[in-house]
């Protein structure tokens, strides 16, 4: 009871691996996973915006776009 099992020892090992040497510090993960999720949120808002362009519009809206087409287009013949 009073000693470590080998897995205590892996554990330990680990988190004094991460710690202090190797690829893996703490400044480098977290950095990682702060990029990670900042890349989630501008995947998400760039999907919320396009959802948002999409949204279909009223034909009263699609006839006055279509008026205006049709107006600028007299406009450049003259």
């Amino acid at each position: 009871m009073g000693g470590l099992s080998i897995w205590h020892w892996i554990i330990v090992g680990g988190v004094v691996f991460i710690l202090f040497g190797g690829k893996f510090k703490i400044s480098d993960v977290m950095g990682d996973v702060a990029k990670g999720i900042k890349a989630f949120k501008k995947g998400m808002t760039e999907d919320d915006a396009a959802d948002v362009k999409e949204t279909p519009k009223t034909l009263q809206h699609q006839a006055a776009e279509q008026a205006d087409r049709e107006k600028s287009s007299e406009t450049k013949k003259i």
